[in-house]
């Protein structure tokens, strides 16, 4: 099991990513800003912030911040 809370996972084959929150799917997130509201949804108001701190969020296969097909 990860550390982080939050996981980003690798890009879909048609292009986005699903996002997961202690192994519950928010969704498929095909930007940053998509990410930041599955977490506003979730509980987290600061979620922004969020994204580039690795206790709390996962980045796994490719880059941060990319969401191209894989």
């Amino acid at each position: 099991m990860d550390s982080a809370p939050i996981v980003v996972h690798p890009p879909t084959g048609s292009g986005g990513r699903r996002v997961t929150v202690r192994g519950e799917i928010l969704g498929l997130a095909h930007s940053d800003a998509d990410v930041v509201e599955f977490l506003r949804r979730a509980g987290l108001p600061d979620a922004e912030g969020l994204l580039d701190d690795s206790a709390w969020v996962k980045w796994r296969g490719g880059r941060a911040h990319h969401y191209e097909a894989a």
